[in-house]
This record gives structure tokens, C-alpha cells and sequence, in this order.
């Protein structure tokens, strides 16, 4: 068991002197890998952060009930019930005199409510369903229009079904990105090791002819490209993190303005482990494969 720890610390710390021998072009390498990685990292927090808005904006995915007008103080109690029983999801009762107070709060109101000889407006709630999906939501309403002294129901249907058709998309397209620069990540690991067998040929057919073994001489490489993949990743939760911190002022301003309250989310420490890990595995596998392949070359007469 020493045995075999001493070798993949020395493995690592052969690994680490490549990396550290050419700092210019290791700097440059992790460069490209975090671009690789940044952009479907973006585009998974883009959307995660699009689901979170949808959450958190008023208005949005949200069923408003209008009661009748001749809905009595029972009738309230009744739909209060029906909405426990539910368990859709949160729910607030609106009084036809507070929908009045805050329709004359708006600019050029007030004289048009002060003449009204009555007050027009229903009772109504408004549910937050717990479940968003536009079948759920759409079997939600059908449900509240069933239900005695309820005069409407409102749902924008249509509006969610375009936002949950534009976040599938949204999926298909990162993953597509995500697919295409793990490629690419796996293409720089594997041009590096290549030059790298390459310029040490003579070496290693040295090592071949004293009894090295190709996991022997193929286990620095692997560190290597290991390393280079996972510092890649960082690299990547760095640039993703400063694009974040200038883009945090401008949306949260935005938001503001339509009467909500949200801040983008960034990296937890969880995400930056598991893209530091996605991208030592592909940085493994492009140096595995191309020692595979330009070791063989090497042993071939």
C-alpha cells in the first residue's frame, strides 16, 4: 500500500513540475479550458436563474379566482375550505374594498371610482400553486371554475407554456454546448499530452528498455492532464463568478422597476467542486487517450 502511494505522489509531483516547467503556455491552456467551460456553465445558471425569477415575480404563475358579486360571507368560508382541502399551493383572499382602494390608487383612477354609484369589482384569492408545470396549472383552474359562486378564473396558460417551452430549449441548447466544448476540453488535453510524449520520446524509450511499465509511464500524464482539466474548472467558476458581480447592479435595477425583488444566483461551493471535478474527468480522458495511442506509436518497431 506505501508502495502504491509513493508512486501516485510521485506521479502528481512529476504532473505538477510539467505544469509548473511552462508556465506561459499551462496559463494559456487553463485559459481556453475555462472559456470551454464557462460558456454551458453560463448557460445552466442563466437558466436556473430564469426558474427563480419565474418564481419570484409577482403575477407569474399565479390563478386568480373571481368570485361572483352576489358571493356571500359562506360562500367566502366555502372556497377558503375547497382551497385547504387542495393543497395547491399558498393563497391570499383580496376584498372587493381593498381591489377598490389599490385600482383608485392608480394615476387617472380615482376620479372615474369616486363616480361609480357602486363598487364593481369581486371578491377574488389568489393562488401560488406549488406545482408549475402548465398541465398542473391548467387542471388547477379547470378545478377553481367548478367550484359554486365562482364567476372567472385567470391563467395565463399560454404565457407559461411559451416560458416552459423556452426553458426546454434553453436545456437542449446548453446541453448541446456542454457536449461541444467537452470535446474541445478533451481535444486541448489531448494536443498537450501528445507534444509532450512527443518531446520526451527518447525518454521514454529509455524507460521501456530498463522495465518500465506503460502504467508507470503513463500515470504522470494522466495526473497532468487531471490537473489541467480541474484547474481549468476554477478558472471557469472564476470567470463565471466576475461576469455575475458586473451583471448583479443592472438586474437587480431591472427588476426593481417591475415591483420585484431578485438577485442573480452565482456558484455554490458545490457547483465549483463539481465543475472542477467535470473537468479533471475530461481532462483525464483526453490524457488517457492520447497516451493510449502515442505510447503504442512509440513501442511499435
Amino acid at each position: 500500500m506505501r508502495s502504491w502511494l509513493a508512486q501516485h505522489l510521485a506521479a502528481l509531483r512529476d504532473a505538477l513540475r510539467r505544469l509548473l516547467a511552462a508556465p506561459l503556455n499551462s496559463l494559456l491552456s487553463l485559459l481556453v479550458i475555462g472559456v470551454a467551460l464557462t460558456l454551458p456553465t453560463a448557460g445552466w445558471l442563466t437558466l436556473d436563474n430564469l426558474r427563480k425569477l419565474s418564481g419570484d415575480t409577482p403575477n407569474v404563475q399565479q390563478i386568480s379566482i373571481f368570485l361572483a358579486l352576489d358571493a356571500g360571507k359562506r360562500e367566502i368560508s366555502d372556497i377558503e375550505s375547497r382551497l385547504q382541502a387542495s393543497r395547491s399551493g399558498s393563497w391570499r383572499f383580496v376584498p372587493r374594498e381593498e381591489a377598490l382602494k389599490r385600482l383608485q390608487a392608480t394615476e387617472g383612477m380615482a376620479e372615474i371610482i369616486t363616480s361609480l354609484p357602486r363598487n364593481p369589482l369581486p371578491d377574488a384569492f389568489v393562488v401560488t400553486p406549488g406545482d408549475t408545470r402548465p398541465e398542473a396549472l391548467e387542471d388547477l383552474a379547470r378545478t377553481f371554475s367548478s367550484w359554486p359562486k365562482v364567476a372567472h378564473v385567470q391563467l395565463d396558460s399560454a404565457w407559461v407554456r411559451r416560458f416552459d417551452a423556452l426553458l426546454h430549449l434553453g436545456e437542449r441548447v446548453v446541453m448541446m454546448l456542454g457536449a461541444l466544448f467537452a470535446g474541445a476540453l478533451v481535444t486541448i488535453t489531448f494536443n498537450t499530452i501528445r507534444l509532450q510524449i512527443l518531446a520526451q520520446a527518447a525518454e521514454i524509450e529509455v524507460a521501456k528498455l530498463i522495465g518500465a511499465t506503460d502504467t508507470y509511464i503513463q500515470r504522470p500524464l494522466h495526473y497532468f492532464g487531471m490537473l489541467q482539466g480541474a484547474l481549468g474548472g476554477l478558472c471557469a467558476a472564476l470567470l463565471v463568478s466576475a461576469g455575475l458581480r458586473l451583471l448583479t447592479p443592472p438586474v437587480v435595477e431591472l427588476t426593481r422597476l417591475y415591483g420585484a425583488s431578485f438577485a442573480l444566483q452565482g456558484l455554490s461551493t458545490g457547483d465549483v467542486v463539481v465543475l472542477a471535478a467535470i473537468g479533471a474527468a475530461l481532462g483525464w480522458l483526453g490524457a488517457k487517450i492520447s497516451a493510449l495511442i502515442h505510447l503504442h506509436r512509440i513501442a511499435a518497431p
